[in-house]
């Protein structure tokens, strides 16, 4: 995403709650490595700014007039797959978490969150990582449990595959994994590249709902 460390995150938000909105961007705006380069209140006009200056982030609610956060979440994933969504929702309900999964998008926090945990699943996820706030996790746990078909496919990976999966989902990045492994950052990029092929995951949510339900993170079923 960013290739030069020293650019910020460029931040898109999407939001109909314009109080909310100025109370994020007043928080985000203290973060020298954080840039809100827009604002919109609907998801048709999230569509549209992003078609023509597509940000690194988007932020977007669930609940919001036209397309909703999750159909924007798709359409982002299909047309412009490089932009990383952050979905913030006041709503923890176990179908609505399901689906915000299944869009795909790379994190999901409550609105209740606060300012640290914000920023870490910002930064984790342009770090082409994945945030799920702990109480999201739990209500994906619930669902697994529930529809327990899970199939147990470490097997698939050798064991050292198996820990970096872990330490992906410890919100190491390729660097830190490079430091503590004792192997080269191309190294552990050729690994992550033959998990997401092995696992058939195809992205980095994909591999954390492989993770969860391989027992390889810390919500384990």
């Amino acid at each position: 995403m960013n290739t030069d460390e020293n650019k910020p995150i460029r931040i898109l938000i999407a939001d109909d709650h314009q109080m909310f909105v100025d109370g994020l961007k007043a928080l985000l705006k203290r973060e020298k490595d954080l840039l809100v380069i827009g604002e919109v209140s609907s998801g048709d006009q999230a569509a549209e700014f992003i078609s023509h200056n597509p940000p690194d982030l988007l932020i977007t609610d669930i609940s919001m007039p036209g397309m909703s956060g999750v159909e924007l979440t798709c359409w982002v994933k299909q047309h412009h797959p490089e932009v990383k969504v952050l979905v913030l929702t006041m709503y923890n309900d176990r179908e609505i978490v399901n689906e915000i999964l299944m869009s795909e998008a790379e994190g999901c926090i409550l609105k209740n969150t606060g300012k640290q945990e914000l920023t870490n699943a910002i930064k984790r996820i342009a770090d082409n990582s994945t945030y799920y706030s702990t109480e999201v996790l739990n209500i994906m746990m619930t669902r697994l449990k529930k529809h327990k078909t899970i199939e147990k496919n470490t097997s698939l990976l050798p064991p050292r595959e198996i820990e970096i999966v872990k330490l992906i989902m410890e919100e190491y990045s390729s660097e830190e994994i490079a430091e503590k492994l004792f192997i080269s950052k191309r190294t552990v990029d050729t690994h992550r590249k033959n998990i997401i092929q092995k696992t058939n995951t195809r992205t980095i949510v994909g591999l954390l709902k492989f993770a969860i339900e391989n027992n390889l993170t810390e919500y384990n079923l």
